[in-house]
């Protein structure tokens, strides 16, 4: 069985709380992009995990993807083991899910691979116990997500938009950006109501001012490339230009894929992590399905 495990960006963040136990409370405009991890998943008495790329990927239960099958067998009393061999593509510190793309797909495969016949919702209640971003990456689409991510609101949506995805040579540690957070001044929030309609309606870039990620300044203080990536990205034609999840990722939008390759055409040449990809529903794929 192999399975693709797609990445995300974040058109919106905001931090709308925390709870006593020290999760953040979030609201997020989340959607799956074209920039994929590749899962294989064979069946074997074992429980294992190797990983390929990505440098120096853990392979052991620091990795979410080897978390999320132990999960699995141990909420539903599975005995059967499995081989997962993963082929890192997604950058990993970037604030593009990753891990938890890699987390979602793993359970919605082996939910099929064991025959455990869980629902969709029921494998989002386990993702979430994973992190905020895994149930959302086990729906996909274009949605919504509050909470700690266990609320999500789906939006249809038939656009596609064309990005350029540039990451500085550092990564950035999640936990280690929202606890920075607390400490710095807030920064500006984003219009969930005004960015969804911009993205929607295809009107962008006349609305970027309704785009924010709240994240983006604390992660300029650790990493203040970047910003300077932001302003190369509006400098080449974005139309929006911001940085992804806690970064260090930062994504532009672009009116079409002429102008976006222009764009990585200047801009790779600087800045070797860079990558084209469009906006899209799918946020796994089975091979069978391609």
């Amino acid at each position: 069985m192999v399975v693709e495990a797609f990445a995300k960006i974040n058109w919106i963040l905001n931090i709308t709380g925390r709870r006593g136990d020290g999760y953040h409370l979030l609201d997020m405009l989340m959607q799956p992009v074209s920039l994929a991890d590749r899962i294989t998943l064979l069946p074997s008495e074992e429980l294992s995990l190797t990983v390929a790329g990505g440098g120096n990927i853990p392979a052991d239960d620091r990795n979410l993807a080897l978390r999320a099958a132990k999960l699995l067998r141990k909420e539903t009393g599975v005995s059967a083991g499995a081989a997962i061999r993963l082929e890192k593509h997604i950058p990993s510190q970037a604030g593009m899910g990753g891990g938890s793309s890699d987390a979602a797909a793993v359970l919605t495969a082996l939910n099929r691979l064991w025959s455990t016949g869980l629902s969709g919702e029921e494998l989002e209640a386990l993702g979430v116990r994973l992190g905020a971003d895994v149930p959302f990456l086990i729906r996909g689409g274009l949605a919504r997500t509050r909470g700690i991510g266990e609320q999500l609101e789906s939006i249809p949506s038939g656009r596609a938009y064309s990005l350029l995805v540039l990451q500085p040579e550092g990564g950035l540690s999640t936990a280690e950006i929202f606890r920075a957070w607390h400490d710095m001044p807030a920064g500006r929030s984003a219009d969930p109501e005004a960015a969804l309609s911009a993205i929607l309606s295809g009107s962008v870039a006349g609305h970027a001012s309704a785009f924010a990620n709240v994240l983006e300044p604390v992660s300029r203080r650790f990493c203040p490339e970047i910003g300077t990536l932001i302003r190369a990205l509006y400098d080449c034609g974005a139309d929006l230009a911001q940085m992804t999840g806690s970064g260090s990722a930062v994504f532009g939008v672009f009116s079409g894929a002429d102008v976006r390759n222009r764009a990585a055409a200047v801009l790779s040449p600087r800045c070797p992590k860079c990558w084209c990809c469009e906006t899209q529903e799918e946020s796994i794929r089975f091979q069978e399905d391609a």
